[in-house]
């Protein structure tokens, strides 16, 4: 199994902020948001970690090169930034034919559950695992997406940025998927509001197909870092954490 990670927006909601650097390398309690996340997959033991990379690239390979604490970096470039779909399906060829485990290099997660995660995966005949967080205010998943399951925790569907959520479950970036998942890309349906395939869109054509799709509760905390709130959030959390 190799570990994807995602790396190569700007963040165009943080306007200026991001002239001068990659969203993912904003520094939060002494080190940048993406290190947090390569620091997961380095403890997860997986064989490789696969880095999709876009704007200011140079920054991030000049970093972390091609070792990161034992582990070999790969990087893919996406030179046109068009969503986290079109990020996995550039990076179809450093996957290979291997499962791998999803990792966005702008969120934050705290007291994370990754290994946990890669166990239950391992552990049952599961096509994709959905990392989601139980969200107490439901403003917040409508930035991301929401679940609906039966009682086993198997999805039934997906809701890109819902504007009203049906429950308390928001979705993550941080998923864990069978090699196969990558045939459904193709038929993808592109988001009728933001042009571009969405990752709850591309799950759903998996569940459509009758693969199993399971929710995993993740984590205690999660934002990701797509505004100034978003960012003063994460140094909230991760402050909060440390102490």
């Amino acid at each position: 199994m190799k570990a994807l990670i995602l790396a190569a927006g700007r963040g165009k909601r943080l306007k200026d902020i991001t002239d001068t650097s990659n969203k993912c390398m904003f520094e939060l309690v002494g080190k940048p948001v993406l290190e947090y996340n390569l620091d997961r997959a380095v403890e997860l033991d997986l064989n490789e970690l696969i880095l999709v990379v876009g704007y200011r690239a140079e920054d991030i390979i000049n970093r972390y090169g091609i070792n990161y604490k034992g582990k070999k970096v790969t990087y893919v470039i996406q030179s046109e930034q068009k969503g986290l779909v079109h990020a996995i399906e550039r990076a179809k060829d450093a996957i290979g034919e291997d499962d791998f485990f999803l990792l966005l290099g702008d969120e934050v997660l705290v007291n994370s559950r990754h290994k946990e995660m890669l166990e239950a995966f391992m552990s049952g005949e599961i096509f994709a695992l959905c990392g989601v967080m139980y969200q107490k205010d439901k403003e917040k998943i409508k930035r991301t997406y929401t679940v609906l399951t039966d009682e086993s925790d198997r999805v039934l569907r997906l809701i890109e940025k819902p504007k009203n959520p049906l429950n308390n479950w928001q979705g993550t970036g941080h998923c864990v998927f069978k090699n196969n998942l990558l045939s459904y890309i193709e038929r993808t349906p592109i988001h009728s509001e933001r042009g571009e395939k969405e990752l709850p869109d591309l799950m759903q054509c998996a569940v459509d197909d009758g693969q199993v799709v399971k929710i995993f509760d993740i984590c205690d905390e999660y934002t990701n870092t797509n505004s100034e709130e978003d960012l003063k959030e994460a140094q909230k959390l991760l402050q909060e954490q440390r102490a």
